[in-house]
């Protein structure tokens, strides 16, 4: 790739977080199999998206306030997004798994077959 090429499309620009890939996780999230009944925020944080919900369970927070469920963070050096549950307990940010595409790292948030993020 040229120069000017490489100027043009921006290589090595991070084009996350963004408004449209927001309004994509947020429809998506519609989907989940846990706590349909409340309804999660999606805030972009640099590099990516944070994914924070009520918490209708009252297991993390008693009064059911806002609590962070995931993080998305997108790899400019090789594409891949990267998924982090929050450890509550500890306060950190735990790396899930990594995927190749932001569908994907949605799909397996939406199912969350451990519980490990709709706590």
């Amino acid at each position: 790739m040229n120069a000017a090429v490489m100027r043009k499309v921006g290589i090595g620009i991070n084009p996350h977080p963004n408004e449209l890939d927001c309004k994509r996780i947020e429809r998506a999230l519609s989907s989940r199999q846990r706590y349909r009944y409340v309804s999660p925020n999606v805030k972009p944080v640099r590099g990516g998206y944070l994914i924070e919900s009520p918490c209708c369970s009252h297991n993390i927070d008693k009064d059911g306030g806002l609590i962070d469920v995931a993080l998305v963070h997108h790899d400019t050096v090789n594409g891949m997004w990267k998924l982090f549950r929050k450890n509550h307990a500890s306060g950190l940010w735990e790396f899930y798994s990594i995927y190749y595409r932001l569908t994907s790292a949605i799909e397996e948030l939406n199912t969350d077959p451990e519980r490990l993020f709709w706590q």
